[in-house]
This record gives structure tokens, C-alpha cells and sequence, in this order.
């Protein structure tokens, strides 16, 4: 059987051009054969936003947006919130593989040995102001680390990598719980590896003057579960950052700081936010259709709702919808969750939103968790973080071992000006330029 191909004819010359078709793509490179005359330019693609451009092959995780699919290493993302641990999820992730029981503890210590920092880090997250938002504390102080680990720089060396991964998953919770205590203008508690990867951050979150904290199992687990839900997302913002910074072969912790400014944004990581702020703002059931009428009419945005890649529920939604009744069970109901069940009903019985297959997202429930938990708003980008770190360590690694993958430098459409002369600033005209000439830039 013939390979499969893609035949251009370009009009302009008249020329045809057959392109081979791997993996139900085109290379892009393939492109540039096609050009008016010698020596000029060839064809490029125009994709703001990489909406429909694969930059990377992966086999991290898998997302089928029609219909509704997630899945880690192939793995079903419901199966291993029900049956699996985020610690083992993260084995998966990085390593490709469900671990044996060895191989799972030599993980589990191998992580927990490297929970602790190094005490002038300490001292460097208590060099923030007070009010410092903790994703700033927590985006400057994993950039940091690059200098309390030179070796990370040796990022083709296996063993290296290894290291690093190990420390940014294990040291993650405990920079994020300093961010948190930080705030609170609270002493900071240091890690309790007697306890899980879930139980130990919520002690260092949580501990006041008891000897031993003992945190909540059902609370544990649930956070442990939304670690799972959010440890890997394939290509999204900030894991596209982590790859293009790591093309240069950046040591990981600056890598990892790159994609925690890129998940810290209203768009990514803190949208959970931004939906808790929304569900506040309406405050009752009896608000929402006014807010529905204001979504409709183009004056904003109902947060929470809509998804990139999903044009179906999305599954981990359908997972923290069912989790936030067994937190209620424990911390009291939040209020809020009343609010957003209505405002899904609305909103799935309305044409409007269903013929644009806007469907709850997973930051559309979670953030109403974490606040029934009493974790601050500014917290929830931190916690996608610590989850989502697996997932970026595991796709740099992907990228520093594929031989395709260059440092990343994408074309551009220039439509600046042609080539002009300097003139002197006393020979220059008053008034700004011409209303012919180019629009000048945006700042």
C-alpha cells in the first residue's frame, strides 16, 4: 500500500506538490518547498495560538475533546482517580509504567527524602513582603533552586535528570506550603515524612500547636485525587512553556518557573480562581439569570464553562463533582456549590450553551473545594502546580531525549515596514507619522 500523501497545488505557478502524511499530520518544513521563484521564501503555516499545530510527538497523556476521554500512559484518568495514588500517578507519568511494589517504595522514599529545603531557602521566601501573592513566592523561589543545584544544568545526563525530578515533585508542597505560611505571617512547619505526599502537605499548610497533625483521610484523599486530575494536561500553555524554555536546554528548575508564570495566568492555572470569584459575585440562585442574559449578550464571560480541547463534559469535572459532596460530608457544605449546580443546570438547558458545547470544566468545581478545605483563593494556581510538575518534568524529559527537537524558533508574518533610512532628530517632522504609514507599536 502507497504511504499516504496530501497533493498542493499552488495556483500562483501552477506547480503540485505531494506531502507525506504521518500520524494524520504534514510536517510544516514540507511547507517550504513550495515558493514562487528560486531563492525566495517558501510557504509557512499561520497558527496564533498553535491551535492546530503538534510541535512535539508525546506519549504522556492522551485528550480526546469529542468525547470527553483523558488518559495517562493509556490509562483512563477515572480509573486512576478511583483506584490509584497521586505519588503512583506520578510514577506512571515520569517512568511510563504502573510501578511494581520495590520499585513503588524505593519511589515513594526516593521522593520523600527530598521533601526538605535547603535553609537559605527559607530564609529567601522570608525575604517577600507580607502580602506577597504565594504563585510570585512560589514561580521565584523554584527559579532559585538552579542555584543551590548547578549539577541540574547536565540535563543530558540521565542520572541527573532523575535527581531533579525527584527533588522538584518532593520539594514542590513544602515551597508552596512556606508561600502559604508566609501570608499568614505563620512560622513555618517543616515536613513530616511519617506522613503521605497529600497528608504531609496539608500538615505543613495546617499545623498549629499540636504535637502531631493528623490530617482529615477523607480530605487527604480528596486533595490527592485532584492532584491526580491535574498532573498532566498534554500540550497546554504552560507545559508548551517548559518545553520551549527546556529547547535551550535550560536546567529544569528555570524551566519549571517559566511554566509556573504561564500556569499562574487567569486563562490556565488560576481560572479556578476566577470561578470562586464569579460564584461570590452572584451570591444566590435567584442571580444567575441575570448573569446567563449578561454571557449571552457578549458583556462576559461565565467562567468555568468551555474548554480548548474538550467539545464534551470534561472527565475530571465529572470526578471533582462527585468529590465535593464527600468533603461537605466533613468540612460543613459550602454554599457556593448550590450556586454552581444551578447555574450547570441553567446553562445545559439552554441552546445557547449547548450548541457551542460549553460544558463545565474541571476549575468549575474545584476551586469550591479548596475553599471548603480553607484554602485561600490565591492558593489554588500554587496547588495545580505542585500537582502539575510531574507532568512538566515528564514532558521535558520527552523533549531533551527526542533527536527531532531543536531549540524552539518559530516563523513570523512581518508586516512592519519595508526598508527605510535613519534621519537625524532635529530633521524629523513634528506631529507623529503619517496617517498612510504603518501603525505604530503597542505600547
Amino acid at each position: 500500500m502507497a504511504s499516504p500523501t496530501l497533493t498542493i497545488t499552488d495556483n500562483r505557478t501552477g506547480k503540485r506538490y505531494d506531502l507525506p502524511i504521518e500520524h494524520d499530520a504534514i510536517r510544516a518544513t514540507d511547507l517550504a518547498q513550495i515558493r514562487v521563484a528560486p531563492g525566495e521564501p517558501g510557504l509557512v503555516s499561520y497558527d496564533p495560538a498553535l491551535i492546530n499545530t503538534a510541535a512535539c510527538k508525546s506519549k504522556v497523556s492522551y485528550i480526546d475533546g469529542e468525547r470527553g476521554i483523558l488518559r495517562y500512559r493509556g490509562y483512563p484518568i477515572e480509573e486512576l482517580a478511583e483506584k490509584s495514588s497521586f505519588l503512583e500517578t506520578a510514577y506512571l507519568i515520569v517512568k511510563g509504567e504502573l510501578p511494581t511494589t520495590s520499585h513503588f517504595k524505593m519511589w515513594q522514599r526516593n521522593i520523600t527524602m527530598h521533601t526538605l529545603v535547603h535553609e537559605s531557602v527559607r530564609h529567601f521566601i522570608e525575604g517577600f513582603r507580607y502580602d506577597a501573592h504565594p504563585m510570585g513566592i512560589l514561580i521565584a523561589t523554584v527559579g532559585a533552586l538552579s542555584t543551590f543545584y548547578p549539577e541540574a544544568k547536565h540535563v543530558t545526563d540521565l542520572e541527573s535528570r532523575r535527581v531533579q525530578t525527584r527533588r522538584l515533585i518532593g520539594k514542590m508542597p513544602t515551597i508552596a506550603a512556606f508561600a502559604y505560611r508566609h501570608s499568614r505571617g505563620l512560622p513555618y512547619v517543616y515536613p513530616d515524612n511519617d506522613l503521605s505526599y497529600t497528608g504531609n502537605f496539608l500538615s505543613m499548610m495546617f499545623k498549629m500547636t499540636e504535637l502531631k497533625y493528623r490530617p482529615d483521610p477523607v480530605l487527604e484523599r480528596a486533595l490527592d485525587v485532584l492532584f491526580i486530575l491535574h498532573a498532566d494536561h498534554e500540550q497546554n500553555c504552560s507545559t508548551t512553556t517548559m518545553r520551549v524554555i527546556g529547547s535551550s536546554l535550560a536546567d529544569p528548575y528555570s524551566a519549571v518557573a517559566g511554566a509556573a508564570a504561564a500556569l499562574g495566568g487567569p486563562r490556565h492555572g488560576s481560572a479556578n480562581e476566577e470561578v470562586v470569584h464569579m460564584l461570590h459575585e452572584i451570591g444566590s440562585a435567584e442571580r444567575i439569570p441575570a448573569l446567563i442574559k449578561q454571557v449571552k449578550a457578549g458583556e462576559r464571560r461565565l467562567m468555568g464553562f468551555g474548554h480548548r480541547v474538550y467539545k464534551n463534559y470534561d472527565p475530571r469535572a465529572r470526578i471533582i463533582k462527585q468529590i465535593a459532596h464527600e468533603v461537605f460530608e466533613v468540612t460543613g457544605k459550602n454554599p457556593l456549590i448550590d450556586i454552581a449546580l444551578e447555574l450547570e443546570r441553567i446553562a445545559l438547558e439552554d441552546n445557547y450553551f449547548v450548541s457551542r458545547r460549553l460544558y463545565p470544566n474541571v476549575d468549575f468545581y474545584s476551586g469550591i473545594i479548596y475553599e471548603a478545605m480553607g484554602l485561600p483563593v490565591a492558593m489554588f494556581p500554587v496547588l495545580f502546580a505542585i500537582a502539575r510538575t510531574a507532568g512538566w518534568m515528564a514532558q521535558w524529559a520527552e523533549l531533551v531525549l527526542d533527536e527531532e527537537q531543536k531549540i524552539t524558533r518559530p516563523k513570523q508574518l512581518y508586516l512592519g515596514y519595508d526598508e527605510r533610512h535613519y534621519v537625524p532628530l532635529d530633521g524629523r517632522a513634528e506631529g507623529g507619522p503619517r496617517e498612510d504609514a504603518v501603525p505604530p507599536g503597542p505600547l
